[in-house]
């Protein structure tokens, strides 16, 4: 499905997922990497309420939230062999995409957490609270986090699923607001998940650095340069973890 166009923003953590999902699915659409405050119109075209990430298939259907574009990928076009997670890893990614814990921890994340954490980044932005009182409202998911990261390695299984994926980009921005705050923080499950994942081959491949669509209308794979310059490990609860 090279015909496949994926409208996305490098550091954003919804566009972030949905690379993911299609980096561990047969999917390589053509990525046109945008700037927000240039959004180009052929993507308002298609998408209307302007935001990343949007992914057109080959067939034309248009796909404009990010978990459905993990959903449609992975469901749709499973990559059985694929190089970032064993074999076994990839089965219960399979197997966990329609559990209803998955939706229940993402659904937690994105209407619960990541309000606190727009208002806890951007403090500035909403002088109702200090940012040391949205700091603490956004812990109470991170607790909730680290009480499940101490029964078993990810989310729901012993391997990454889903629910990782779609959360930890979340967490990591929440991390990179204070660092030294947060490596001090008494959430060692968390940060051990989140080292993981953050240092993961996969996640370096998804970061790859695409150039501007606009002005030049420059494009390329997705995948296209994925293993150039990335030694790809499976990614499972034993790969090497390195601090964020």
């Amino acid at each position: 499905m090279n015909s496949a166009i994926l409208y996305t923003f490098r550091r954003c953590p919804y566009a972030m997922r949905a690379r993911i999902g299609l980096h561990l699915s047969q999917l390589n659409p053509t990525v046109r990497e945008i700037e927000l405050k240039n959004k180009p119109q052929e993507m308002l075209n298609v998408s209307a309420k302007g935001t990343v990430p949007v992914l057109v298939t080959s067939e034309q259907q248009v796909i404009a939230e990010s978990i459905e574009i993990m959903q449609f990928s992975l469901a749709q076009y499973p990559d059985l062999s694929s190089p970032w997670l064993t074999p076994d890893a990839y089965k219960t990614l399979l197997d966990c995409l329609s559990k209803p814990q998955t939706m229940i921890w993402i659904n937690a994340n994105d209407n619960d957490f990541k309000p606190w954490l727009d208002k806890y980044k951007y403090a500035d932005r909403f002088p109702e609270q200090s940012q040391n009182w949205y700091r603490q409202q956004a812990e109470i998911f991170l607790q909730l986090l680290e009480d499940k990261l101490a029964q078993q390695a990810f989310l729901c299984a012993d391997s990454p699923t889903m629910a990782d994926f779609a959360i930890f980009p979340f967490i990591r921005q929440f991390a990179n607001v204070e660092p030294v705050w947060f490596n001090a923080l008494p959430y060692p499950n968390v940060s051990r998940w989140l080292a993981l994942l953050v240092n993961s081959s996969l996640f370096q491949a998804v970061m790859h650095k695409y150039s501007l669509w606009l002005p030049e209308r420059s494009m390329m794979q997705l995948k296209q340069s994925q293993q150039q310059n990335v030694k790809i490990i499976p990614l499972c609860k034993n790969e090497k973890i390195m601090n964020i």
